[in-house]
Protein backbone atom coordinates (compact mmCIF):
# COMPACT_ATOMS: atom_id res chain seq x y z
CA UNK A 1 0.00 0.00 0.00
CA UNK A 2 1.38 3.41 -0.97
CA UNK A 3 1.58 6.60 1.80
CA UNK A 4 -0.57 8.21 0.28
CA UNK A 5 -3.47 6.13 0.13
CA UNK A 6 -2.93 5.54 4.09
CA UNK A 7 -6.08 5.85 6.34
CA UNK A 8 -6.09 7.27 10.27
CA UNK A 9 -6.57 3.54 11.44
CA UNK A 10 -3.25 2.33 9.32
CA UNK A 11 -0.98 5.43 9.02
CA UNK A 12 1.34 3.62 11.49
CA UNK A 13 1.56 1.20 8.56
CA UNK A 14 3.71 4.07 6.63
CA UNK A 15 7.26 3.31 6.10
CA UNK A 16 8.71 7.22 5.17
CA UNK A 17 7.56 10.18 6.98
CA UNK A 18 7.83 12.56 4.23
CA UNK A 19 5.26 11.16 2.00
CA UNK A 20 2.93 10.49 5.08
CA UNK A 21 3.07 14.17 6.01
CA UNK A 22 2.41 15.69 2.97
CA UNK A 23 -0.61 13.36 3.25
CA UNK A 24 -1.35 14.64 6.23
CA UNK A 25 -1.23 18.62 5.63
CA UNK A 26 -3.30 17.85 2.06
CA UNK A 27 -5.72 16.50 4.61
CA UNK A 28 -4.95 19.59 7.06
CA UNK A 29 -5.89 22.37 3.95
CA UNK A 30 -9.06 20.85 3.27
CA UNK A 31 -10.43 20.81 7.02
CA UNK A 32 -8.54 23.66 9.06
CA UNK A 33 -10.28 26.99 9.30
CA UNK A 34 -7.39 29.30 8.36
CA UNK A 35 -3.70 28.61 8.26
CA UNK A 36 -2.82 24.52 8.04
CA UNK A 37 0.39 25.43 7.82
CA UNK A 38 1.01 27.22 11.29
CA UNK A 39 2.89 25.76 13.28
CA UNK A 40 4.74 25.95 17.50
CA UNK A 41 8.13 26.58 16.67
CA UNK A 42 10.65 25.60 19.73
CA UNK A 43 14.05 27.47 20.68
CA UNK A 44 16.10 27.82 23.70
CA UNK A 45 17.92 31.42 24.69
CA UNK A 46 21.79 31.30 25.51
CA UNK A 47 20.56 30.22 28.91
CA UNK A 48 19.24 27.64 27.89
CA UNK A 49 15.50 28.62 28.75
CA UNK A 50 12.80 27.38 26.28
CA UNK A 51 10.87 29.61 23.89
CA UNK A 52 8.20 28.92 21.66
CA UNK A 53 5.75 31.00 18.77
CA UNK A 54 3.72 30.24 15.96
CA UNK A 55 4.99 30.54 12.66
CA UNK A 56 4.08 29.48 9.46
CA UNK A 57 5.65 26.56 7.51
CA UNK A 58 6.63 27.93 3.77
CA UNK A 59 7.84 24.94 2.34
CA UNK A 60 9.25 20.67 3.05
CA UNK A 61 10.87 18.15 1.31
CA UNK A 62 13.39 15.18 1.47
CA UNK A 63 15.78 17.55 3.25
CA UNK A 64 13.86 19.61 5.89
CA UNK A 65 11.07 21.76 6.99
CA UNK A 66 11.27 25.68 5.91
CA UNK A 67 10.32 28.90 7.75
CA UNK A 68 11.31 32.37 6.85
CA UNK A 69 12.38 35.31 9.49
CA UNK A 70 14.21 38.26 10.82
CA UNK A 71 17.93 36.62 12.03
CA UNK A 72 17.93 39.82 14.22
CA UNK A 73 14.68 38.85 16.26
CA UNK A 74 14.48 36.56 19.65
CA UNK A 75 13.83 33.51 17.35
CA UNK A 76 16.56 34.34 14.96
CA UNK A 77 19.31 35.17 17.45
CA UNK A 78 18.04 31.61 19.42
CA UNK A 79 18.31 29.97 16.74
CA UNK A 80 22.10 31.30 15.10
CA UNK A 81 23.26 30.37 18.55
CA UNK A 82 22.62 26.48 18.53
CA UNK A 83 21.42 25.75 15.61
CA UNK A 84 18.30 23.76 16.56
CA UNK A 85 14.71 24.09 16.74
CA UNK A 86 11.19 21.68 17.21
CA UNK A 87 8.46 22.00 15.63
CA UNK A 88 4.89 20.86 16.62
CA UNK A 89 1.69 20.81 13.95
CA UNK A 90 -1.76 20.22 15.42
CA UNK A 91 -4.81 20.29 13.17
CA UNK A 92 -7.73 19.99 15.98
CA UNK A 93 -10.33 19.46 13.48
CA UNK A 94 -8.36 16.09 12.36
CA UNK A 95 -7.40 15.25 16.01
CA UNK A 96 -3.72 14.76 14.57
CA UNK A 97 -0.22 16.38 15.67
CA UNK A 98 2.82 16.33 14.09
CA UNK A 99 6.37 16.44 16.18
CA UNK A 100 9.61 17.52 14.51
CA UNK A 101 13.22 17.99 16.12
CA UNK A 102 17.15 18.60 14.34
CA UNK A 103 19.60 20.32 13.73
CA UNK A 104 19.26 23.55 11.86
CA UNK A 105 20.21 25.19 8.51
CA UNK A 106 20.27 28.11 6.37
CA UNK A 107 18.79 28.19 3.33
CA UNK A 108 20.50 28.88 0.18
CA UNK A 109 20.34 32.69 -0.86
CA UNK A 110 18.60 31.61 -4.02
CA UNK A 111 15.68 29.93 -2.41
CA UNK A 112 15.37 33.49 0.04
CA UNK A 113 15.16 35.40 -2.84
CA UNK A 114 12.47 33.63 -4.96
CA UNK A 115 10.30 33.13 -1.46
CA UNK A 116 10.72 36.81 -0.60
CA UNK A 117 10.06 37.93 -4.12
CA UNK A 118 6.79 35.81 -4.28
CA UNK A 119 5.55 37.85 -0.57
CA UNK A 120 2.95 40.77 -1.51
CA UNK A 121 5.00 44.11 -1.60
CA UNK A 122 3.79 45.10 1.83
CA UNK A 123 5.45 42.31 3.37
CA UNK A 124 8.14 42.89 1.80
CA UNK A 125 8.45 46.61 3.05
CA UNK A 126 7.17 45.29 6.85
CA UNK A 127 10.61 42.77 6.64
CA UNK A 128 12.59 46.52 6.23
CA UNK A 129 10.47 48.25 8.91
CA UNK A 130 10.00 45.81 11.74
CA UNK A 131 13.14 45.42 14.03
CA UNK A 132 11.21 42.55 15.13
CA UNK A 133 11.44 41.43 18.85
CA UNK A 134 13.22 44.96 19.94
CA UNK A 135 11.34 47.33 21.90
CA UNK A 136 9.02 49.68 19.91
CA UNK A 137 7.91 53.28 21.52
CA UNK A 138 4.78 53.31 20.09
CA UNK A 139 2.73 52.52 16.64
CA UNK A 140 3.86 55.98 14.86
CA UNK A 141 7.55 54.71 14.75
CA UNK A 142 6.12 51.43 13.02
CA UNK A 143 4.04 53.16 10.28
CA UNK A 144 7.12 56.24 9.91
CA UNK A 145 9.72 53.75 8.86
CA UNK A 146 7.18 51.78 6.70
CA UNK A 147 6.53 54.89 5.25
CA UNK A 148 10.14 55.71 4.88
CA UNK A 149 11.09 52.65 3.07
CA UNK A 150 7.46 52.58 1.04
CA UNK A 151 9.21 56.07 -0.23
CA UNK A 152 12.79 54.64 -0.88
CA UNK A 153 11.48 51.58 -2.64
CA UNK A 154 8.16 53.33 -4.36
CA UNK A 155 9.62 52.04 -7.79
CA UNK A 156 11.07 48.56 -9.03
CA UNK A 157 12.36 45.86 -7.00
CA UNK A 158 12.78 45.75 -3.53
CA UNK A 159 15.83 44.00 -2.54
CA UNK A 160 15.65 41.25 0.82
CA UNK A 161 17.33 42.32 3.46
CA UNK A 162 20.44 40.67 4.68
CA UNK A 163 18.86 39.79 7.85
CA UNK A 164 16.43 38.25 6.71
CA UNK A 165 16.12 34.78 5.52
CA UNK A 166 15.28 31.16 6.17
CA UNK A 167 16.28 28.28 8.34
CA UNK A 168 15.48 24.83 7.56
CA UNK A 169 15.12 22.37 10.17
CA UNK A 170 16.91 18.53 9.56
CA UNK A 171 14.80 16.28 11.46
CA UNK A 172 16.40 13.48 13.12
CA UNK A 173 13.31 12.98 15.01
CA UNK A 174 9.47 12.94 13.50
CA UNK A 175 6.61 11.66 15.15
CA UNK A 176 2.96 11.51 14.12
CA UNK A 177 -0.10 11.01 16.45
CA UNK A 178 -3.66 10.65 16.26
CA UNK A 179 -5.95 10.96 18.65
CA UNK A 180 -8.06 7.68 19.35
CA UNK A 181 -10.68 6.85 21.74
CA UNK A 182 -10.42 6.28 25.77
CA UNK A 183 -6.57 8.21 24.89
CA UNK A 184 -5.34 4.82 23.65
CA UNK A 185 -3.77 6.94 20.75
CA UNK A 186 -1.92 6.29 17.99
CA UNK A 187 1.73 7.59 17.83
CA UNK A 188 4.91 6.21 15.33
CA UNK A 189 7.95 7.83 15.28
CA UNK A 190 10.42 8.32 12.86
CA UNK A 191 14.31 8.41 13.77
CA UNK A 192 17.08 9.09 11.05
CA UNK A 193 19.80 7.43 11.25
CA UNK A 194 23.70 8.57 10.27
CA UNK A 195 23.44 6.45 7.04
CA UNK A 196 20.37 8.63 6.57
CA UNK A 197 18.08 5.65 6.79
CA UNK A 198 14.89 6.12 9.13
CA UNK A 199 14.09 3.69 11.55
CA UNK A 200 10.05 3.29 12.78
CA UNK A 201 9.27 3.01 16.08
CA UNK A 202 5.14 2.34 17.78
CA UNK A 203 4.90 3.94 20.91
CA UNK A 204 2.55 3.50 23.65
CA UNK A 205 0.37 6.12 24.03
Amino acid sequence: MSDAALTDSDFTESTEPFRLFAKWLEDATKSEPNDPNAVALASVDADGLPDVRMVLLKGFDERGFVFYTNFESAKGREILGNMKAAMCFHWKSLRRQVRVRGPVEIVSDSEADAYYASRPRGSRIGAWASKQSRPLEGRFALEKAVAEYTARYAIGDIPRPKHWSGFRILPSHIEFWHDRPFRLHDRVVFDREGTGEWTKTRLYP
